[in-house]
């Protein structure tokens, strides 16, 4: 069984409900606001996340001092190749949040040191309880029970945790709440950084003027995964994203082997060994190419969601010889944009194409 048990009762909540979307519409709002709001909202969030896991964990302790191992058992487990691959992106949906921190390197301390002290870190102690979690699980539930189950801590807690079985429901709302607000928080910094690099409009790269924050990048992003919420089927749009996900980051490891052959002189503060992105662009090739075969679907949409960027990318960016009409329309557009959220360019308040 993978670790995605653990992370489900998570994602069940963050299905296609109006209270989604107005989760949404708040943490917006906090991270346009402030980013001190938002690492404290973060912070707080993790800390009920943890507490819940915890809790688990410790019952599933007692559990196995009782004798309770009956569940411990890979019987009628699928095996396949197919099943490994897909089965994968679902574990690897809920380590995701690794990826993240390099959104947000330029807000860090010393990053040098602290970035991959906090990836080890995180990364350690996220397969720690993960793991102790689907232990404490499987003390109490059956595997029958637990892929049945719409909302496999809750089940958990209803078995055991007895009148205090209802807090375990709030500490999952409150974890979901914490997620997104984790996404909202570094995913516009990637659209920003991106922006910056001439890659994306130019009202991206723009910062508020009083709350110096990236406003419309965090904007963009909040609208982006509003639009995610169209797809109710979970499982789908795990493959969707995970296949994007997946695929893109190994193409960004790729090339730390392929710069270090051909750019050997060229600064590397952050030094590792070559066979760690080896090892994980093979891994990426394994996770992303079965898919192809088994669910020919959600890859070729996966494959269309990183595909929409390309007239995005053609018409603002690389077309060079705009017609008047198209400049002046695209500047109008971003002058207003910047009039409403008040925020502007490193080069002052004019827009340019």
């Amino acid at each position: 069984m993978s670790c995605y048990e653990v992370e489900r009762d998570f994602r069940r909540a963050e299905s296609c409900e109006p209270s989604s979307y107005q989760s949404r519409m708040l943490l917006t709002f906090i991270n346009c606001w402030d980013v001190k709001w938002a690492t404290m909202v973060q912070d707080c969030f993790t800390y009920a996340k943890l507490f819940a896991l915890f809790a688990i964990i410790a019952t599933g302790c007692y559990q196995l001092f009782l004798g309770h191992t009956e569940h411990f058992t890979f019987d009628n487990n699928k095996t396949e190749v197919t099943s490994l691959a897909l089965s994968f992106y679902s574990g690897l949906f809920a380590y995701n949040g690794w990826n993240y921190l390099n959104f947000i390197i330029e807000e860090l301390k010393d990053p040098i040191r602290n970035l991959p002290r906090a990836i080890a870190i995180s990364c350690t102690l996220v397969t720690i309880v993960y793991t102790l979690t689907n232990i404490a699980f499987y003390t109490t539930l059956s595997p029958k029970e637990v892929l049945e189950s719409e909302a496999v801590a809750v089940l958990y807690a209803n078995r055991l945790f007895g009148w205090f079985a209802w807090t375990i429901p709030v500490f999952v709302a409150m974890s979901t709440f914490g997620a997104v607000n984790g996404v909202l928080l570094t995913s516009s910094r990637l659209f920003y950084a991106g922006a910056c690099e001439g890659q994306m409009p130019e009202i991206l790269t723009m910062i508020q003027i009083s709350r110096l924050t990236p406003t419309p990048a965090v904007i963009c992003i909040a609208g982006l995964s509003m639009l995610y919420l169209t797809v109710s089927e979970i499982y789908a749009l795990i493959n969707y994203v995970g296949f994007a996900t997946w695929l893109s980051i190994g193409v960004s490891v790729l090339c730390v082997p392929v710069l270090r052959y051909t750019k050997p002189e060229l600064a590397r503060p952050i030094r590792v060994n070559l066979v760690f992105p080896v090892l994980y662009v093979l891994a990426t090739l394994f996770v992303t190419v079965v898919p192809m075969v088994v669910t020919p679907v959600e890859t070729g949409i996966g494959c269309l969601m990183i595909l929409t960027s390309v007239p995005v990318y053609f018409v603002f960016i690389a077309w060079k010889n705009k017609p008047k009409f198209f400049v002046n329309a695209v500047v109008s557009c971003t002058r207003a944009l910047q009039k409403v959220m008040l925020v502007v360019g490193k080069s002052g308040p004019s827009a340019s194409v």
